[in-house]
């Protein structure tokens, strides 16, 4: 007599688990007062009760606005004239003492700690890197359009992209 190795209650809890995910499905922005690093213009202003580390973060973002894309900006050094994702992600980490050295997309997805952070998020996958600080996204392109390093509110989808954080942050 044939057996199936799947009964339908088993099945039904395996594909409900399957479809749950840890990650939501996109970077959406929600402002939350004293959490959440604010959008003026084109510069972010970081919560007065943040960490230090966070402030960092966000006066380093703040510097690369205007600076425009350029594939490979930011891999040998972190003061370049233009910067691509990982130069961007690389630039806002080391100057929060983050990271010690430039980093290629694809490493930060071994990066830090997994999972989403308190104050600090990198979303990375194979040929792309972002983050997004108190909230707030640093980010140099979506949809194919490469941009200098901006801060945005806008929302991004993050599906396939591994969540990594700073220890602590």
């Amino acid at each position: 007599m044939f057996r199936p190795l799947l009964t339908l209650p088993l099945l039904c809890v395996i594909l409900l688990l399957a479809s749950c995910s840890s990650q939501p499905e996109s970077y959406t922005y929600n402002f939350v007062y004293g959490k959440s690093v604010l959008l003026r213009g084109r510069y972010a202003v970081a919560p007065k009760d943040a960490p230090e580390a966070v402030k960092r973060a966000v006066a380093a973002g703040n510097r690369l606005q205007g600076k425009p894309y350029i594939y490979g900006g930011g891999h040998r050094s972190f003061e370049e004239r233009g910067y691509d994702c990982s130069g961007t992600t690389s630039y806002m980490l080391h100057y929060a003492g983050q990271l010690r050295a430039p980093t290629p997309s694809d490493a930060f997805r071994s990066y830090g700690k997994p999972g989403p952070g308190k104050w600090i998020t990198i979303y990375a996958k194979r040929g792309h890197v972002f983050s997004v600080v108190g909230g707030l996204r640093l980010d140099t392109g979506y949809n194919g359009q490469n941009e200098g390093p901006k801060w945005s509110t806008r929302p991004r989808p993050t599906k396939g992209y591994v969540a990594r954080h700073p220890p602590g942050l």
